[in-house]
């Protein structure tokens, strides 16, 4: 009899761990690899639309959601006058978008261009999340209560400059330390003891605008790094020290639009970026160092050669990288080469300066949304751009800066997490399922 009890206990594991879900504590989900591994998802979208879970009142912002052990994290703005108002970190119940806490601070937006709110997203680790707001404060608060456990000060205790584009790096954990972008003249990045807030180290010297590029932790060369893209440069350090380990010149992000994440592929390191396009770094696999494999010549955002990608970060699928380029166009380029293999506009509709679309990879499919409210289901290949399906997702409310065909654009990215997407504009934040059961037909029936 015990033996039977304990085969029906193993079964009974096995069950549990083969349907447990995948959180999203970050931007781009763990490790900001914009992977989600979650099986089980539906195979096309039903004919009337994604189920809708739930939908929540919110203010206006551009971060992301993340998703982390029941709770939904988000940031948002209130405009008080002019460009005053106040920013709010709060926590939503993940099964019934019921606001659980929050917390608002005043932040004054006086020459902050798309003033909607907060950029960075909610960075989650254990019984902390980190919020950043638009104007350098970071808070590291409790996930259960919203306490704030400690708050730094990037302007006011490093000098930090706010550009037109606001303070937009969310930070990133590595070990003990939450790595941040912060942008002093002396500390164009700073570890904090997570649990503290206490300054660790400050690393890097720079004049220049630090730019909205996202910290990455990576293990290279035997050894952990945090890449650091400055305007200027690309940097690795140690996360433990901030020691620099390498730095590659010659890479400046103008304007500064160093905002998709550096793709790492375990030899490779890619940047991309609006104004002058792609670089593409191999990774010593003995001691941490780098070397230029290739980089774009074009600084035209009309006349691009390689990849000038906006805000959406490009996926690397076998020899072949794959993203939106500077009007909206899906490209395909040689990895090795950086040779453009093929284009399409299937993806955004609209060849407009900006248009984009982040894409997140589940199994060999590629979930893309782009900014016209839209979520596409499809496949990358270097024969071309095959889509399964496309639905409306959300409505795009935020304003585009440039002349756009619908007037308004989409331009966060969503959170997939536990088999659903989490998706916000400047009024709600939804939750739709994305699980085979509640909706979509087998593949080849439509």
């Amino acid at each position: 009899m015990r033996r039977v009890v304990i085969a029906l206990v193993a079964m009974l594991s096995v069950d549990v761990s083969a349907a447990r879900a995948e959180d999203w504590p970050e931007f781009r989900g763990k490790g900001r690899r914009g992977d989600w591994n979650e099986t089980g998802i539906l195979e096309r979208f039903p004919d009337d639309g994604l189920k809708i879970i739930w939908r929540t009142p919110i203010k206006a912002g551009y971060s992301s959601p993340t998703v982390a052990d029941g709770r939904v994290f988000l940031s948002d703005r209130t405009i008080i006058s002019g460009p005053k108002g106040t920013e709010r970190a709060f926590a939503l119940d993940e099964q019934t978008g019921a606001l659980l806490w929050e917390v608002s601070w005043e932040a004054d937006y006086g020459g902050i261009m798309w003033p909607n709110g907060p950029r960075a997203t909610p960075t989650v680790d254990g019984d902390r999340v980190y919020v950043l707001g638009a104007t350098g404060v970071l808070h590291c608060l409790d996930v259960a209560t919203g306490t704030i456990h400690w708050t730094r000060d990037y302007v006011a205790e490093y000098g930090a400059e706010i550009t037109a584009f606001g303070i937009a790096s969310p930070p990133v954990v590595a070990g003990s330390n939450l790595i941040a972008l912060v942008g002093g003249t002396d500390a164009l990045a700073v570890a904090f003891d997570r649990m503290t807030g206490k300054e660790v180290w400050r690393a890097i010297e720079s004049p220049l605008d630090p730019g909205m590029g996202h910290p990455l932790l990576i293990h290279a060369g035997g050894v952990d790094q945090v890449i650091i893209w400055g305007p200027g440069a690309v940097y690795s350090l140690n996360p433990a020290t901030g020691e620099l380990y390498w730095k590659q010149d010659g890479y400046r992000a103008m304007a500064p639009m160093s905002i998709p994440v550096p793709v790492f592929t375990g030899t490779h390191l890619l940047l991309t970026n609006f104004y002058t396009g792609s670089l593409l770094l191999e990774l010593d696999q003995k001691t941490p160092a780098a070397r230029k494999v290739w980089q774009g010549e074009s600084s035209s955002e009309i006349v691009t050669d390689t990849l000038h990608s906006v805000i959406g970060t490009p996926v690397v699928v076998g020899n072949h990288i794959y993203g939106t380029c500077s009007y909206g166009q899906l490209r395909c380029i040689r990895l090795d080469t950086g040779e453009r293999v093929w284009e399409s506009q299937a993806v955004t509709v609209e060849r407009a300066r900006w248009a984009s679309a982040f894409i997140v990879r589940n199994g060999d499919r590629m979930f893309i949304s782009n900014d016209r409210g839209e979520l596409m289901i499809g496949r990358f290949s270097p024969e071309g751009y095959e889509e399964i399906d496309r639905t409306k997702l959300i409505a795009p409310t935020s304003p585009p800066g440039v002349r756009r065909r619908l007037g308004t654009v989409s331009v966060v990215h969503p959170a997939y997490a536990n088999r659903r997407i989490y998706m916000r504009n400047d009024e709600e934040i939804l939750c739709a399922s994305m699980a085979a059961e509640d909706g979509g037909v087998a593949e080849g029936a439509k």
